[in-house]
């Protein structure tokens, strides 16, 4: 298959009318995106990507009067949460309507729905006519792309299209809330944090780290994980208290990467990222694992931060990346 990559949003949502898959950019990542009701469409998702079956999809719009058309009932926290929060990196769950084929919702009776704040996108899912089912566009489990030369590294050649548009700029998926109970419950951190949430929408917001069936992409399987080796720092076995340098100490020579916010670390890895701020580290943690594969990079270790406001989201994606 010849991949067509475009800046045109006219181009890209002929394809989605037509059938095709097409990625395009969001503000959190890249996606991979079909009609939803157009069943066999979705089904291409699943194949290309190599995605599980029970791993629901989310949906996006370009309107919220487009949210009716989806969910059966939108209950008063998520009407809180969308007048709040949409258009803008979070999506909300809901009961779903029977006009959403189940492949979509991995045959669950709930939607995962949100409202990109990147014009390009709603643009896209305006023109195309429909809302948009779309996961991350590149293999199932492998980091997602943040600019649009991740995903022709991934997808060209198995997709119709590849709508260009800028890198993305959170550079995680979107914050998943559960709305269908008493109270709301987070199911994937993100850009839009807990503290956000509790401030603006309700005290009792809870983040759930494990559920049974899967309700929401990045639950249940291990995700976002480059080829090499992924560690804390705080697992490494020479801490920088020692006397002697890491480099110096090093038993085993392998190329190794480092992450994060400390500069200390600066001079002691083949790869280096050193972060200017947390948001910095949240926007730049998938290119970085792509990067180290690209330079054959064995072990990936990211620095530790404090499970508060992004730094929730980074420790999910980098726990959820590393290897069993």
């Amino acid at each position: 298959m010849r991949t067509i990559l475009t800046d045109s949003i006219k181009i890209a949502a002929y394809n989605v009318k037509r059938g095709d898959l097409v990625a395009f950019p969001t503000e959190t990542v890249y996606g991979i995106g079909a009609n939803v009701f157009d069943e066999k469409a979705v089904s291409k998702i699943f194949k290309i990507k190599g995605r599980p079956a029970d791993n629901p999809l989310i949906v996006h719009v370009a309107s919220k009067k487009d949210i009716g058309i989806l969910a059966k009932e939108i209950t008063p926290s998520a009407k809180k949460i969308i007048k709040k929060f949409f258009p803008g990196p979070v999506t909300v769950i809901l009961k779903k309507n029977e006009i959403v084929p189940d492949i979509v919702t991995a045959s669950l009776d709930t939607i995962a729905i949100r409202m990109p704040s990147s014009k390009i996108a709603r643009e896209l899912i305006k023109l195309s006519g429909v809302p948009i089912a779309a996961p991350s566009a590149n293999f199932s489990g492998s980091p997602s792309p943040t600019s649009f030369q991740h995903v022709m590294k991934d997808l060209s050649g198995k997709i119709s299209c590849i709508l260009v548009g800028p890198a993305s700029k959170y550079g995680l998926e979107s914050t998943v809330i559960d709305c269908t109970g008493k109270y709301p419950v987070i199911l994937r951190p993100g850009s839009v944090t807990l503290e956000m949430l509790r401030k603006k929408i309700d005290k009792r917001i809870v983040f759930r780290k494990s559920t049974g069936r899967i309700k929401s992409p990045g639950q249940k399987y291990r995700h976002y994980a480059p080829k090499a080796k992924v560690k804390l720092i705080s697992d490494y076995r020479l801490r920088i208290a020692d006397s002697q340098s890491i480099k110096e100490a090093k038993v085993e020579k392998q190329k190794e990467a480092f992450i994060g916010l400390d500069k200390k670390y600066l001079n002691r890895f083949e790869v280096v990222k050193i972060c200017k701020t947390i948001e910095d580290y949240a926007k730049n943690l998938f290119s970085f694992f792509r990067e180290c594969d690209d330079n054959g990079v064995k072990i990936i270790y990211c620095q530790k931060v404090s499970e508060k406001g992004i730094g929730l989201a980074i420790m999910n994606r980098v726990k959820k990346a590393k290897h069993s």
